[in-house]
């Protein structure tokens, strides 16, 4: 924008403003009368239609799959990427408190007076990128299975078994892949560890052949042989 254009932008503003009402208390009171008419609303509903309530909760329940409300799919999907439990807080705080900071930022660093979106390159892809990712992100979180399924491949003989530990809650205690809690013994590895143990147990109990075979047949020949 050159010396005109501003000059032109300021001139045209300063009309506006002028024939403009101030922001209080015209603003200010409309915004209040449409939030205490929606929170009446709100109030008036909940006194006529009550609350919805799910059913009580049941603590030994191994069927329950939590799950976020839809608007929260997206940090629910985000929670699923970045499965590390010590990248947790990166998921939960991290990413979510620098996108806030880069959009609360944005008349700062972006200080293109234009209005056209075609002029505002910045803006634009930050507003694009913010929404697809979000979006993105609750598609797969809404068509995503529950966090207590086991997300490690098996082969198809083995995938009842997978399916069973699934359904049991072992999650709940135990870790398989990334899923699960370490309250317990982590079972990603336990097949392998239990086959090894299997084959170290059946050398165990397998009968040893003597070495001295040639020389006990031959004392047994011949003790055979004086009596």
């Amino acid at each position: 924008m050159n010396a005109r254009e501003k000059e032109q932008y300021l001139r045209e503003y300063s009309i506006l403003k002028s024939q403009g009402k101030p922001f209080f208390p015209y603003a200010v009171a409309k915004d209040g009368a449409m939030a205490a008419i929606t929170l009446g609303v709100i109030i008036l509903m909940a006194v006529l239609f009550g609350a919805e309530l799910g059913p009580k909760a049941d603590p030994t329940t191994t069927t329950y799959s939590p799950r976020p409300e839809w608007y929260f799919f997206f940090l629910f999907e985000l929670l699923r990427v970045v499965k590390p439990p010590a990248l947790t807080f990166v998921a939960t705080i991290g990413i979510p408190t620098i996108c806030l900071m880069l959009l609360l930022l944005l008349p700062f660093y972006d200080r293109n007076p234009e209005r056209h979106p075609l002029k505002r390159p910045i803006a634009m892809i930050g507003a694009v990128a913010t929404v697809a990712a979000m979006t993105y992100l609750s598609v797969l979180g809404a068509l995503a299975g529950p966090p207590s399924e086991i997300d490690i491949e098996v082969a198809s003989q083995y995938q009842r078994g997978a399916d069973v530990t699934a359904a049991s809650g072992c999650l709940g205690c135990h870790k398989i892949g990334e899923n699960g809690n370490t309250l317990g013994p982590d079972l990603t590895e336990i097949g392998d560890r239990l086959a090894v143990t299997r084959s170290r147990a059946r050398s165990s109990t397998r009968p040893r052949r003597c070495r001295r075979t040639r020389a006990c047949a031959t004392r047994s020949r011949s003790s055979s042989t004086r009596w």
